[in-house]
C-alpha cells in the first residue's frame, strides 16, 4: 500500500487537536449510558467498532495489510496483550465517570506521559536529564500527597495510568498502524462481548436495551472509539511530537473541568495534589520543547 498523503500543519492540528476534544468530553456521553453497567459498555464498544473499524480500513484501501499484519507472530500476540490492556483501560475510564470518579480518571492521563517517561528510563535506558527528574519527581509526590492527605489510595488514577502506559510501550515496538493495530485488539475481544453479553443478558444480570434510543447509544460507545483515534492518527503524521504533547493534555483537563462542575469533592489537599501534578506536567512539557528546538 502507498504511503497516506501528507497532511497541512493547519488540518493536522484541527485533526488532533479534535481527537483531544472529543475525548475530554467523552464523560458527558458515557453518564448517558448509566442505564447500563461499565461492563456492558466496554462489550458493546467492542462490538460496534469492529465493523466501523473494518469499514474504515475497506474505504482507505487497507485491508490486504490488516491481514498481512499479523502473519507475524510476535506482532500477533503483542496485540493480544495491548487488547487486554485496552480493555482494562476502557472499563476503568467507564467506572470512573458513572462512579463520580472523573477527577481521579483526569488525575490518570495527566500522569500518564510522566510514568511513560519513567518506563523508558527503566526499560528502555533512555537519558532523563534534570528536567523530567523534576517532572517525574512532582508527580510521584501528587500520588504520595494523595494517599497521605486526602486518605485514598488513588486505585482508578494508578490503573489508567498504568494500564495506558504499559499499552503505549507495547504498541510501540510493533509496525502496525493504529487503525489496523485498534482492529484486531477489538476483533480478539470481539469473542468474549458477544459471550459475555449473551451470558449477562441470558442470565439476566443485565436487561436488554429498553428502547432503540437505549440501544443506539450504546452502538454509539463504537463511533466514540474509532472517530477520536482516527483524528489523532491524523495529528500525529502532520504534527511535531512536541506539539502532539502539548496537545494531549486538552483531554485530562475537559475532564478536570467537568469533574468539578459534576461537583465531585476537591478539598484543599486535593488542589495540593494536582498543582504538584500539573507543575510536574509543564516541566515535562517544557523538556519536550526545549528537546525538540535542539534536534531541530
Amino acid at each position: 500500500m502507498s504511503n497516506p498523503p501528507p497532511v497541512s500543519v493547519r488540518d493536522a492540528t484541527i485533526a488532533g487537536l479534535s481527537g483531544y476534544l472529543i475525548w475530554g468530553v467523552s464523560p458527558l456521553f458515557f453518564r448517558l449510558l448509566d442505564f447500563a453497567s461499565a461492563l456492558e459498555v466496554v462489550l458493546h464498544r467492542v462490538l460496534w467498532a469492529v465493523p466501523l473499524l473494518f469499514g474504515l480500513l475497506w474505504v482507505t484501501g487497507s485491508l490486504k495489510l490488516t491481514f498481512q499484519s499479523i502473519a507475524n507472530r510476535r506482532v500477533f500476540v503483542t496485540l493480544i496483550g495491548t487488547a487486554f490492556l485496552i480493555s482494562v483501560n476502557w472499563w476503568t475510564f467507564v467506572y470512573a465517570v458513572n462512579s463520580g470518579a472523573l477527577l481521579q480518571a483526569s488525575l490518570g492521563y495527566y500522569i500518564n506521559p510522566l510514568m511513560s517517561v519513567a518506563v523508558g528510563v527503566v526499560v528502555l535506558r533512555e537519558p532523563l536529564g534534570p528536567w523530567r527528574i523534576a517532572a517525574v519527581t512532582f508527580a510521584t509526590l501528587g500520588v504520595i500527597n494523595q494517599i497521605v492527605s486526602v486518605g485514598e489510595l488513588p486505585w482508578i488514577t494508578l490503573l489508567l495510568a498504568t494500564s495506558f502506559t504499559a499499552y503505549g510501550y507495547l504498541r510501540k515496538t510493533v509496525p502496525v498502524d493504529g487503525r489496523i493495530g485498534l482492529f484486531w485488539e477489538t476483533v480478539f475481544v470481539l469473542p468474549f462481548a458477544i459471550g459475555g453479553l449473551g451470558w449477562l443478558y441470558g442470565q439476566g444480570i443485565v436487561g436488554l436495551p429498553d428502547s432503540a434510543t437505549q440501544l443506539g447509544l450504546l452502538a454509539m460507545a463504537g463511533v466514540i472509539t474509532v472517530v477520536p483515534l482516527t483524528l489523532y492518527i491524523i495529528g500525529t503524521r502532520g504534527l511535531r511530537l512536541s506539539t502532539m504533547g502539548v496537545l494531549q493534555f486538552t483531554a485530562p483537563t475537559l475532564q478536570f473541568t467537568l469533574g468539578v462542575l459534576a461537583g465531585e469533592p476537591f478539598t484543599s489537599a486535593h488542589l495540593v495534589t494536582f498543582a504538584l501534578i500539573w507543575t510536574g506536567v509543564g516541566l515535562f512539557t517544557w523538556s519536550q520543547l526545549r528537546r525538540e528546538d535542539s534536534a531541530a
